[in-house]
């Protein structure tokens, strides 16, 4: 089997960012969501090809290096690992006029397979996220020789323990992207006013990205493969895909010291992507941003904490059963 057949599933799982399918629950939107909002014609088929293959991904923490300490390499590629306790390791290779990707196996490998593969700038540091928390990862660096065909470079494993668990979830990446994103950020900030409850700073951004974007049918009929979002045009368009929309909030709210996780996985019997988000008070809120094909939903952000949440909701989402995530960004 070669590789592409291999990377097939995660192609296949990305392409939920774009949006792919309605939720296979029979729980009432009613008794489960206090907002939603219909994308009206959104064409799954074209949009998916944004996702098609993962790109490179920029920086978990504002300042990474490759500090040299610990480091696998021979004569085309490097692998830096020093900095894994602070969520990154960082690779560079040279150029051979082939197409270069990175692979990185987590601790979930082990349990379903789950890989992260990311396209490789030649020539250049490019620093990958440390998504998947504590535990064993293996990195490799492999170059395309014909085709669907590649082969591998250079490989390192490593344990990594993580000194802050919400690294890879507070700062940037290349799926999202607010360092360079200075209008997202001060509209962040602007909308969050003196508000520093993280359930409530959900509720503020979510109603703003939702109200004001609207679907670009146009973009999604033509996006190739490899497109980012770029949050600062997204917000003056105020038009975008669903990878569109899922950054954009994922983004602000982590400019605003939210915890918060892009997630793409299973809910249900479907492909779906959604938004975990962490508040002193809730912990992890798996689902608080909802995207099931046709709709951006968002939970009530206090039935995790209220003596009044429904017990749909807690049957549903508080058991866990109905999330499967696959992917983390």
């Amino acid at each position: 089997m070669n590789l592409w057949k291999r990377l097939l599933p995660l192609a296949l799982a990305l392409t939920l960012l774009a949006g792919c399918a309605s939720t296979g629950n029979d729980i009432s939107d009613d008794d489960i969501y206090t907002n939603r909002v219909e994308l009206q014609e959104v064409n799954i088929e074209d949009e998916a090809v944004a996702m098609s293959e993962a790109p490179a991904a920029l920086s978990t923490l504002l300042l990474p290096e490759a500090s040299g300490v610990n480091v696998e390499k021979n004569s085309r590629a490097q692998i830096d690992y020093s900095n894994i306790k602070d969520g990154y390791v960082m690779v560079k290779c040279s150029s051979a006029g082939k197409k270069l990707v990175v692979q990185v196996f987590g601790p979930s490998y082990s349990v379903n397979q789950t890989k992260y593969t990311y396209n490789l700038n030649a020539d250049a540091w490019t620093t990958f996220p440390l998504s998947d928390g504590n535990g064993s990862y293996k990195v490799t660096v492999y170059e395309n020789t014909s085709g669907n065909k590649y082969a591998a470079l250079l490989s390192v494993s490593f344990n990594v323990t993580l000194e802050d668990e919400f690294a890879p979830f507070l700062r940037p990446n290349q799926y999202v992207d607010y360092a360079n994103a200075p209008k997202a950020v001060a509209k962040a900030a602007e909308l969050a006013g003196n508000e520093t409850d993280p359930l409530k700073l959900v509720e503020i951004i979510y109603d703003y990205v939702v109200t004001n974007l609207t679907y670009d049918k146009k973009l999604a009929a033509t996006v190739k493969s490899g497109y980012l979002p770029v949050l600062d045009n997204v917000l003056a368009k105020k038009t975008g895909i669903c990878f569109d929309y899922a950054s954009l909030m994922t983004g602000m709210l982590r400019s605003l010291g939210v915890p918060c996780k892009l997630v793409v996985g299973y809910a249900g019997q479907a492909y779906h992507a959604w938004i975990n988000v962490w508040s002193e008070e809730t912990g992890w809120v798996t689902g608080a941003i909802y995207f099931d094909g046709s709709a951006w939903q968002r939970m009530d952000p206090t039935f995790a904490s209220s003596g009044k949440q429904s017990s749909s909701i807690m049957k549903y989402i508080g058991n866990g059963k109905n999330y499967n995530p696959m992917y983390l960004y």
